[in-house]
This record gives C-alpha cells, sequence and structure tokens, in this order.
C-alpha cells in the first residue's frame, strides 16, 4: 500500500506472508518495509498504513502480523513482544523490537515456533 499526497508517493507498507514453524506450521505476515518520506513524518501517515495494512490483513482472513520494529512505536497499534506467545525470530534481535498483533481474538492462541521469513528477507 501507499500514500500519496497531490500525486508524490510519500509513504508505503509491505505485508508478506509468512510462516512460523513449531509443531504445525501456521501462517502470518510480516510487516516490513513500512517508510515515511522524511519530510512527511510526524504527520501520521505512517499510523494510517500500519492501520490500514493492519485492517487489509484481517479482511484476508489472516490471524496474525509480525513485525521487528521500534519497541516505542508499534505497541501503540496493540503489537506485545511475540515471545509472550513463544513465536522467536530466526535471527538475534532484541526481545522488545520483535513483535506480534493477534488480529482476531486468540489469534495466536497454541502457536508457537520460529518465524521463517521469505528468501527476499536474507
Amino acid at each position: 500500500m501507499v500514500a500519496q499526497i497531490d500525486n508524490e508517493i510519500v509513504g508505503h507498507i509491505l505485508l508478506t506472508k509468512i510462516q512460523i514453524i513449531g509443531n504445525e506450521i501456521y501462517d502470518s505476515l510480516a510487516l516490513a518495509p513500512m517508510a515515511v518520506l522524511p519530510e512527511f513524518q510526524n504527520h501520521q501517515i505512517g499510523s494510517a498504513l500500519v492501520r490500514a495494512g493492519l485492517k487489509k490483513a484481517k479482511d484476508l482472513k489472516f490471524k496474525s502480523v509480525i513485525v521487528l520494529g521500534h519497541k516505542n512505536y508499534y505497541p501503540k497499534f496493540g503489537f506485545q513482544k511475540a515471545s509472550n506467545w513463544q513465536i522467536k525470530c530466526p535471527f538475534e534481535v532484541p526481545d522488545e523490537a520483535f513483535m506480534a498483533i493477534e488480529l482476531i481474538k486468540n489469534g495466536l492462541e497454541n502457536i508457537s515456533g520460529i518465524v521463517q521469513y521469505p528468501k527476499a528477507f536474507d
């Protein structure tokens, strides 16, 4: 998704299908990347993109979204540490920066494991 002002793209968000590999394989989405041009930051454009992205993910029947991001930014949308569900990043990251959100009630219930990103993330 993109944000435009006067036909200029000023921000974007991408949600990519991932899997959480545990006792079973669970489909989820990764929110990455999300960016807003510096001169348009602090105008709620990023927030609007995140909200629109989460709504679209829910509309597409996904139950959760994972993000590796700023610990003070994403919790305002409902993201919590992924470790709360025993969901782990496949590489070393600070616990508070690797987060998940349930798009439906109990969307991550009984789900745990290691996130597997597509090859493009390597």
